[in-house]
């Protein structure tokens, strides 16, 4: 009888053991996914200040971004602020025409209307952004496709070096951009659909510019200036590079590169 009480206690305490480990490691906050050869996939959102329904898909961006919860996969966010809401009672202080034009670029080769919040992943899939499961799966979608591989470095002088090759077989015509990001913005905005809400925001792009097409051999070699506003924060900054199809515009390609203080040569100043 002994024996029996003895193993049911014994049990128990197996058994309390387990759930109090189980309680802490669920209590423990999720480690970014930030290994070496993670699969760059790109999250463009199409978001403005003045749209009820874009604050919940810059948090759903924002928290995957920051997360890097999804397995073997680098998530590069690209919030780009429209400015067709602007006239509707609020001026978005992030938005310009230049991405309400990359938007409707997109939305002709998807046979869509532009709308916001609009998730483009890779240049190749739509969706409405704020569906965080319809994000999650589309990303790991996305991450299996062939890829080019894409180098970016910054030199102790500032300028960025860019190398692209091994461009996926049967890619057409491509060309190299540069996007410029900066996270940690939030603006509290005074009047729209959002009138008396901090609204807070997933990487947006500062700048945006084309570096050149890509060689006929599928390669790509060019060296760059930065021009950084002084009023943006060097901490949260980030050069990232694509390499997108002109026709399809479908990105091949991508790479990051954090431009904190702490990444540049001690005598550089950005």
């Amino acid at each position: 009888m002994k024996r029996i009480i003895f193993a049911i206690i014994s049990l128990l305490m197996v058994a309390s053991m387990a759930a109090l480990v189980g309680s802490r490691m669920a209590s423990r906050p999720v480690t970014p996914n930030t290994g070496v050869g993670n699969v760059p996939v790109v999250v463009e959102l199409f978001t403005s200040e003045g749209c009820s329904s874009c604050p919940s898909a810059d948090a759903a961006l924002r928290e995957l971004e920051t997360s890097q919860s999804l397995a073997g996969v680098e998530v590069i966010a690209l919030s780009q602020h429209v400015d067709y809401w602007n006239r509707l009672g609020w001026k978005d202080p992030f938005s310009s025409a230049v991405f309400t034009e990359r938007q409707r670029e997109y939305a002709k080769g998807f046979g869509e209307g532009s709308y916001t919040p609009q998730a483009v992943v890779n240049g190749q899939y739509e969706f409405v952004g704020s569906r965080r499961g319809e994000l999650d799966a589309t990303v790991l979608k996305a991450a299996k496709a062939p890829r080019a591989t894409v180098g970016v470095t910054r030199a102790a002088n500032g300028a960025l070096t860019v190398h692209v090759t091994s461009l996926p077989t049967g890619t057409n015509s491509a060309e190299v951009l540069l996007v410029l990001t900066e996270a940690g913005l939030s603006s509290q905005v005074g009047r729209g659909e959002n009138s008396g809400r901090l609204l807070r925001h997933a990487a947006v792009v500062r700048a945006l510019r084309s570096l050149g097409p890509v060689a006929a051999d599928g390669t790509f070699n060019a060296t760059t200036s930065l021009a950084l506003d002084g009023q943006w924060k060097s901490q949260n900054l980030r050069a990232v590079v694509l390499v997108q199809e002109k026709n399809s515009r479908h990105i091949v390609g991508a790479a990051s590169l954090p431009l904190s203080a702490q990444a540049l040569h001690p005598g550089i100043k950005l």
